[in-house]
């Protein structure tokens, strides 16, 4: 099997101008090798003694290698917050016409869509017309399409119905044979103005940067005349197939490794469905350069938040608020968060006991030394180690 490791390998990253940038593809690129350090085990069993070397992964969000440990313990944690009700899968989508602005003003941008799509659901949901209450919003922020073309939109996972101010639960007071959480032409034109309105304001302010300010005017007509794609699926499952399809949302990486097909010096061919083609799956094949060039523009900043909550997930007295609303439904408190070992997980998931010598099948492995770079931060040449023995 290919994966985007290999890629990495064979392609150009100095032709990445972003430090940072640069910087995650190094580590995607290192990841599970020497160049990342190792714990060191010996099997248990005197008549094997095997010596085992286990490399250590990059740990880093755009590696779709390391992201499932993390998907199954987000996983975990959001079914301790979830309530069982409806819940809807709204998109906010971004006209292309806007993606060289928001490559040269990612940060501001990118906050600016779940600004805008937060604002929109809270407010709907605020109307006594629709519902008059607080629901439960998750945004996920992804940034590419099937063919890695730069492409920004907010996948949000809302509560069909909310709370009011005494916590009591209210639901959707408009239903049609659709099940839809607000309709078309009441979000989008709310999400649009929103959106453009505060653009416009962070230009004249000097917080989004524009080659040409000349350029912007005719540019936001154009985007206030065309239609946005904004759209709420129908209602979703319940609550346990509601966190694992937000888990798989949000740690999807650009890329996954299964997608891609066949690496070569050159070149690199991947899966992707064309959707305008009635979702047929079909392969693209790029230079390698080419591809990691893609792939690179769906770096996120540094430490920026990706998954964000509102309303009833709102961070402040987020447990607090959920205690009362359970208490209200006469439903048991959720349990506290528990965090399952990365053994436990394999063996779970995959039936793999990690801790079997991989040699005789049947002594375990000991750990005899942990080794890690100096500098973690960046790679080092091999001889760059410090040891921590395990007495």
């Amino acid at each position: 099997m290919y994966n985007l490791q290999e890629v990495l390998h064979k392609s150009n990253s100095e032709n990445v101008s972003n430090a940072f940038a640069k910087s995650v593809l190094t580590k995607l690129s290192n990841c599970r090798t020497s160049a990342m350090g190792y714990h060191y085990y010996q099997c248990d069993d005197s008549s094997c003694n095997h010596l085992h070397y286990q490399y250590h992964s990059c740990k880093n969000r755009h590696c779709p290698t390391c992201n499932w440990q993390k998907q199954e313990q987000w996983q975990e944690a959001r079914i301790n917050e979830l309530l069982p009700v409806k819940y809807f899968h709204v998109v906010f989508t971004l006209p292309h016409e806007l993606n060289s602005l928001f490559l040269g003003n990612r940060v501001a941008l990118f906050r600016q869509l779940f600004d805008s799509a937060s604002d929109c659901l809270l407010t709907l949901s605020a109307d006594p017309k629709w519902l008059g209450a607080m629901p439960s919003i998750t945004a996920v922020l992804h940034t590419w399409g099937q063919q890695l073309w730069f492409h920004p939109h907010l996948h949000c996972i809302v509560s069909g119905g909310g709370v009011d101010k005494d916590y009591n639960w209210v639901d959707l007071k408009k239903k049609t044979e659709f099940g839809f959480l607000f309709p078309y032409n009441v979000m989008e034109p709310m999400f649009k103005k929103h959106f453009l309105r505060s653009v416009n304001k962070m230009i004249e302010n000097g917080n989004v940067a524009l080659p040409d300010k000349s350029t912007w005017k005719p540019l936001k007509e154009k985007l206030y005349n065309k239609k946005w794609i904004v759209y709420a699926k129908s209602p979703m499952g319940n609550t346990s197939q509601v966190v694992e399809y937000l888990a798989r949302y949000a740690h999807k990486v650009a890329i996954s490794n299964h997608r891609i097909v066949k690496v070569t010096d050159e070149n690199v061919s991947f899966k992707y469905k064309d959707y305008a083609d009635g979702k047929k799956t079909k392969t693209m094949q790029l230079p390698n350069n080419e591809f990691t060039r893609r792939f690179e523009q769906h770096i996120l900043p540094l430490r920026f938040v990706k998954i964000r909550h509102y309303g009833i997930l709102g961070n402040f007295k987020r447990k607090k608020r959920i205690n009362a609303i359970l208490e209200k439904m006469k439903l048991p408190q959720h349990p506290p968060p528990v965090k399952t070992p990365y053994g436990l997980l394999v063996l779970e998931k995959f039936g793999i006991d990690i801790t079997l010598c991989p040699k005789c099948k049947h002594g375990h492995l000991v750990l005899l030394k942990k080794v890690y770079p100096k500098n973690r931060g960046s790679p080092l040449a091999l001889m760059n180690w410090e040891a921590l023995s395990i007495n």
